[in-house]
């Protein structure tokens, strides 16, 4: 990958590694590796989740120290834990769905975008990354789904505020995530599992998209800024200068680039993850109606609870979650992809 300092015809150019796209990858290795990688990045952040939707189910705002703090003094360690066995199942076959359709639908869709339209680079790039975020995210939660119901639902329960009062309303009582399915299945049949899936799609759709889009953009836009700054540094009239950046400052630019796009994302679909989580944790029994909560009735108890602010209630940790998650996955994930690419094309990067 080239890219011209800037976007303009100077003659200073930063060189990238070259892309690897899905056929350049050796598929065993890349989803069993990936497999390993993100367990490991899931257990990591696993904590602030349990806060995130701790916060958003609690009747009362409490804020996020205050909530860690109350679960570490009543629950210990464990407390940060809950559910997670269960969200572990889930996470393999998920990202496995995940990371499939990113990478086909990206190389399909940025071929016919610069092939057959005819668009720029940089258009090419956003448009492939948009589609490829929407197709995962849709992908994903066929399996995501029925675990984000199971797993969330036991890391609330026993959930205390930081006055160390009970801060959700009165839910089920699981012993463990298999128990979990089973009492949800004999209550609800299969729609339990997948109380919230609408909504899901809804939610991380669109936001894996504008993730993805921004990360393209902002990746561009980051790496012509450091392009430009190369070009007046090194404009002594010599030409033809090129910038090879080593693999700190790649990994650099990923990390800052993943930042930037999981700021904008949070913001615009943070209502929709509240109204999500309260779906998927407040069964019929929780409700205090005493029968399936709906969209429109939770978003009125919400503003009821606490006006709009109430819908942001986990912000923090959202934020947090997303922006680290986001970090970490994907230098991961690029770190990932060049653990898994054929050898001849290993050699093919490192000659250039």
């Amino acid at each position: 990958m080239s890219l011209t300092a800037a976007e303009d015809d100077s003659a200073s150019e930063i060189h990238l590694p070259a892309d690897i796209d899905w056929e350049m990858l050796d598929k065993s290795k890349f989803f069993f590796l990936g497999a390993a990688l993100f367990s490991g990045v899931s257990g990591t952040l696993y904590p602030i989740v349990v806060l995130k939707t701790r916060q958003q189910v609690m009747l009362n705002d409490t804020s996020s120290f205050k909530m860690a703090s109350s679960i570490f003094r009543t629950e210990g360690c464990r407390g940060f834990y809950r559910g997670f066995g269960t969200s572990l199942m889930g996470t393999i076959p998920a990202r496995a769905l995940y990371m499939g359709a990113l990478e086909v639908t990206k190389s399909n869709v940025g071929n016919v975008a610069s092939g057959r339209l005819g668009l720029s680079e940089a258009s090419s790039s956003a448009i492939a990354n948009a589609a490829a975020g929407l197709s995962a995210a849709m992908a994903a939660q066929l399996v995501w789904t029925p675990i984000d119901v199971v797993s969330q639902r036991l890391m609330v329960q026993g959930g205390v505020c930081g006055s160390g009062s009970s801060c959700t309303v009165g839910l089920k009582r699981y012993n463990g995530g298999i128990d979990a399915f089973r009492k949800i299945i004999n209550s609800d049949g299969v729609r339990g599992l997948y109380r919230g899936f609408g909504i899901s799609i809804l939610t991380y759709a669109p936001s894996n998209a504008v993730w993805w889009a921004s990360y393209s953009i902002a990746h561009r836009v980051i790496w012509g800024s450091i392009g430009c700054y190369w070009c007046k540094k090194n404009d002594n009239g010599n030409g033809g200068t090129c910038y090879r950046p080593d693999g700190k400052a790649v990994v650099a630019v990923q990390g800052l680039s993943a930042a930037m796009a999981s700021g904008a994302s949070a913001l615009v679909t943070m209502p929709l993850d509240t109204i999500k989580t309260r779906l998927q944790v407040l069964d019929g029994e929780g409700s205090a109606r005493g029968k399936s909560m709906t969209v429109m009735q939770t978003v009125r108890d919400l503003v009821k609870e606490g006006g709009l602010g109430a819908c942001y209630r986990g912000l923090g940790p959202r934020w947090a979650s997303m922006s680290m998650s986001a970090t970490t996955m994907i230098t991961t994930y690029e770190f990932l992809k060049r653990l898994s690419t054929k050898n001849q094309v290993c050699e093919v990067n490192e000659r250039l």
